[in-house]
């Protein structure tokens, strides 16, 4: 069963997005939060699975909620819902720790494979942000910051931040699935994080923070 709370301040979607997920008999909600505010003071009793957030929420804006509520929520992984797909708020929530994104309007089989995708250790990601994600790690490298990150190892992160799923990353680097697992433990371990995507934020961020690397 996996544990969802919603803030969204926009009564019809927010109503909407109840009904899809309760659709779904693997889905059970915890919090349904019409505020930023509201949620930073009652999530903490939820500690749900996953936290489906508004972006643009009238008052405090859903990327401040993840940056605050991520402190307290550490095995929460956060999902923005955005009306643009190439809104650059998206960006910015991924950078303070939300885990992907949907689309308002996507079908409700497009937010349960999203919820469930994030609950199984993936990532919601458009095309668009994978981009500019990847473009850090395509990078030219000049007294770069990689953790100690091998050479295979940041291979398999880019990958990862192309959306590509363990065999997948096998497959196109003609190495084994247990073996990609075993660099994604590595990688985790060398970042101090727990998944991919914060994984790909922690790289982000203090390769950009030293100028080795430059988003494309």
């Amino acid at each position: 069963m996996i544990s969802i709370s919603i803030v969204e301040d926009h009564e019809q979607y927010r109503n909407l997005l109840v009904k899809v997920l309760e659709i779904n008999k693997a889905f059970t909600i915890k919090g349904i939060y019409s505020s930023a505010e509201e949620a930073l003071s009652k999530m903490h009793l939820d500690k749900p699975d996953v936290a489906l957030v508004d972006i643009k929420l009238r008052s405090l804006s859903g990327i401040d909620f993840v940056k605050r509520a991520k402190s307290f929520l550490s095995f929460t992984q956060f999902l923005m819902c955005t009306s643009y797909q190439n809104d650059e708020n998206v960006f910015n929530a991924l950078k303070a720790g939300a885990s992907g994104y949907i689309l308002k309007g996507s079908s409700f089989e497009e937010i349960h494979s999203a919820i469930t995708e994030l609950h199984n250790g993936g990532a919601s990601m458009s095309p668009y942000i994978a981009k500019r994600v990847i473009g850090l790690l395509n990078g030219k490298q000049s007294n770069t910051t990689t953790f100690g990150l091998s050479e295979r190892e940041l291979e398999v992160l880019s990958l990862l931040g192309k959306g590509l799923l363990y065999k997948e990353i096998s497959d196109q680097l003609s190495i084994s699935p247990n073996t990609v697992k075993n660099h994604c433990k590595n990688i985790y371990k060398r970042l101090h994080v727990q998944n991919k995507v914060e994984a790909l934020n922690k790289f982000n961020h203090y390769t950009t923070n030293s100028n080795s690397y430059a988003f494309s």
